[in-house]
């Protein structure tokens, strides 16, 4: 393949309740449902995305995510499973739909994410990405992101086959696609066939039907455990049917589909080829149980990221903060790191980031992150502490945990204007065009830079020089502390230390309802005495 599959469209939370029933409720004849688990897992596109990353292919995403605990859980679960995550901003919430489960049988299906919102304009990057793409599948919800105008151009200019798994609900493919896949149900609802016609008649004259409105190269109309139907340009239509009968939970058997046939396409398959290769995948699929055994279950539970605990700290604090100042148009920046044992070094640091923008959100590595990185005598404070520190600075306005050893997930979901970096790469040591996060950056269109970090300020250093006192890890904690100010008079004397030399940066910038407009000074005083 020359280039990445490309998937496009509107991404869901997709979550299983797994429970048992053993009795009914008082009030009303329904059985309840006791719960013992619940796995999520990415929907709609974000699904085909990442069914086509596990067979290998190097997979773009192109979806609209939300500013809310939702977005951020998909962003997580997107990147563990090796998707490049390239977002749109969602207005509104998280698409939801949530199965209520017992002994494998789905009771109740609850949906909930309200109207869809709008998505966001594309960035450069994602024009780019879909020019140079080898397949581009087009995965449509009903949720508006098919139906984005400048994404549509894009799509119609691309050279590579396009793929389009339509939803009745959303727009008609763009003109010239090599494949449509609808199943037999939206045929019915996008084309009227007259009653009384076979089943393969009705499938026949449907698939027809929309590759003359479409000017689709073909259209195959998936007939459940019975396979496909695909209509080319010739009057007799191709019937592929199932290698072998397959009962089970189809819930993405048609997402299965659409992502095969297009990584067929991506390495050069005819279309009937193409069409054969996705009705084995997805027979197979279903025979083999489904969702639940296709995609392993997360380790653990909900990422910390998801987390909020009040006081400036998680993703609820952190969209709030972002959305005010979005919607004034003003510009948000991010930095991130471990945080261990607060110094001046850091919040020299923090503080020159904060004068980059209208709002500083900081994504801090959780304790699982910072042991995988640093070894298991690291952190030295756990994450809550570290988190409420970093809170309390005037110069930060939220604090979100992540579990990953990179924050790659947080920034797809934040998608910050400016990523702030601090060190050597200030000094001219290093490039930034070679930090990890500035591929990432380009993707919505934000940029990477580095601040200068003061001289001999180490956590490292300061943990070993403690240490080598023979002190234990509290101890060592004090002791590397000790003459900083934050460490006997708390973080309003961290603020204090600034910069080398300087003196305290005065009044509180910490964010108010009244966001300065993008251009003017992020200095403007929010309170009297500096207080949250």
């Amino acid at each position: 393949m020359a280039g990445p599959v490309v998937v496009v469209g509107d991404t869901l939370l997709d979550r299983d309740v797994e429970g048992v029933v053993n009795r009914l409720c008082p009030d009303s004849p329904v059985p309840v449902l006791d719960e013992t688990g619940y796995v999520d897992r990415p929907g709609g596109a974000g699904l085909a995305a990442v069914f086509a990353a596990a067979q290998g292919a190097e997979v773009v995403l192109v979806t609209a995510l939300a500013d809310d605990a939702g977005g951020a859980r998909l962003s997580s679960l997107l990147t563990a499973a090796g998707v490049q995550v390239y977002p749109l901003r969602l207005a509104g919430a998280t698409p939801e739909k949530i199965r209520l489960r017992a002994r494998g049988r789905v009771l109740l299906r609850h949906d909930r994410g309200g109207r869809p919102g709008e998505p966001g304009e594309p960035s450069e990057e994602v024009l780019r990405v879909l020019a140079t793409a080898s397949a581009v599948l087009v995965s449509d919800y009903g949720r508006r992101v098919a139906r984005q105008p400048a994404l549509r151009a894009a799509l119609a200019a691309t050279r590579a086959p396009v793929v389009w798994d339509p939803h009745p609900r959303g727009p008609a493919a763009v003109p010239g696609v090599h494949l449509a896949t609808p199943n037999e149900a939206e045929v019915r609802e996008l084309v009227p066939i007259p009653p009384g016609a076979s089943r393969l008649a009705t499938a026949s004259r449907g698939a027809q039907g929309l590759r003359r409105r479409w000017r689709a190269g073909a259209v195959a109309v998936t007939l459940g455990g019975d396979g496909a139907l695909l209509c080319h340009a010739g009057s007799t239509p191709l019937v592929v049917p199932s290698p072998a009968a397959a009962e089970g939970d189809t819930c993405g058997a048609g997402d299965r589909f659409a992502a095969t046939a297009s990584l067929a396409l991506a390495r050069g398959a005819l279309v009937s080829e193409a069409v054969q290769e996705a009705v084995g995948e997805a027979s197979a699929y279903v025979a083999n149980g489904g969702v639940a055994t296709a995609l392993p279950p997360p380790a653990g539970p909900a990422p910390v990221s998801v987390i909020s605990t009040g006081d400036g700290v998680g993703v609820a604090s952190a969209a709030t903060v972002v959305a005010r100042v979005r919607a004034a148009g003003g510009t948000v920046v991010a930095t991130g790191g471990c945080f261990d044992l607060l110094h001046a070094g850091h919040v020299a640091t923090l503080q020159a980031a904060r004068q980059l923008g209208d709002c500083l959100v900081v994504c801090l590595n959780s304790d699982t992150s910072v042991r995988g990185l640093k070894g298991p005598d690291r952190p030295v404070i756990p994450q809550g502490d570290r988190a409420r520190l970093l809170a309390a600075l005037s110069c930060v306005d939220a604090v979100m945990i992540f579990d990953e050893a990179t924050p790659h997930a947080a920034l797809s979901w934040l998608r910050p204007d400016i990523w702030v970096k601090g060190g050597d790469y200030a000094t001219g040591a290093g490039d930034t065009s070679a930090l990890p996060e500035a591929e990432i950056l380009r993707r919505w269109g934000g940029h990477t830079v580095v601040v200068p970090y003061l001289d001999g300020r180490s956590t490292t250093a300061m943990i070993a020089a403690a240490r080598s006192t023979g002190g234990r890890s509290g101890d060592a904690c004090c002791a590397a502390s000790a003459g900083h100010p934050a460490a006997e008079h708390g973080a309003g004397a961290a603020v204090a230390s600034g910069a080398a030399g300087e003196p305290p940066s005065g009044p509180d910038r910490r964010l108010t309802d009244t966001v300065p407009p993008a251009g003017t000074s992020a200095r403007r005083p929010t309170s009297s005495d500096g207080t949250r």
